[in-house]
């Protein structure tokens, strides 16, 4: 396929680099391509683009931004380009502000999700909330002896959250989807979760896993 990135923090590339593993044409979307430049020369086979060209690009796109510029970055890249298409949305609502023992402080609430909001503002797009409650150097292939962790997914469109599930599989990862786009509400707390390990024990390896009986 033909992927699109926004984005170009550590999650970003992380991203792109397992697209890129999987032989998925790849365009990792920036404000200033300079930031990338060396990163491109490591990965010779990505494309690098404004928002607007990356989302036009992609017949998938992800999404992996810092939460509180994540509207702005989808504004960036133009509605126009994201109409029908899946996003896959690795973003989380995190504040600026430091944890408390071990515990990220969100700005959203229990009642309404980043992706939540997202979907409102870009009704003809398909977010499916995805590699969100996970470390960026897990996101590919990753071993562990228990298995395959799970990626806790949601959203409205069904078709949407097949193809996630299709890269996923590719990417080592089994997947639970949790409903309709409401379940974010859960789903990026888990980020909270993940995330007191390693304030608290400097543990960034683990990952979940949903057991079944």
């Amino acid at each position: 396929m033909k992927v699109g990135v926004l984005g170009s923090g550590d999650v970003a590339k992380a991203l792109a680099e397992g697209f890129i593993k999987h032989g998925h044409q790849t365009m990792i979307g920036t404000r200033d391509a300079a930031k990338l430049a060396e990163w491109q020369r490591s990965n010779p086979k990505a494309q690098v683009g404004s928002f607007s060209e990356t989302a036009a690009f992609g017949e998938v796109l992800a999404l992996a931004v810092k939460g509180s510029i994540a509207a702005d970055v989808l504004r960036m890249a133009g509605s126009a380009n994201m109409d029908g298409k899946l996003v896959m949305d690795a973003c989380n609502p995190i504040a600026d502000a430091p944890p408390v023992n071990g515990v990220l402080k969100f700005f959203t609430t229990l009642d309404d999700s980043l992706m939540e909001r997202l979907q409102r503002e870009f009704p003809k797009t398909h977010f499916v909330k995805a590699f969100n409650s996970v470390g960026n150097r897990q996101f590919v292939n990753p071993q562990y002896k228990a298995g395959r962790p799970t990626m806790f997914i949601c959203g409205n469109d069904d078709g949407a959250k097949v193809v996630t599930a299709q890269i996923l599989e590719q990417f080592g990862w089994e997947t639970a989807d949790m409903g309709k786009v409401e379940a974010a509400r859960a789903i990026e707390p888990l980020c909270m979760l993940w995330c007191i390990l390693g304030f608290t024990k400097n543990e960034w390896t683990h990952a979940f896993k949903l057991l079944h009986q």
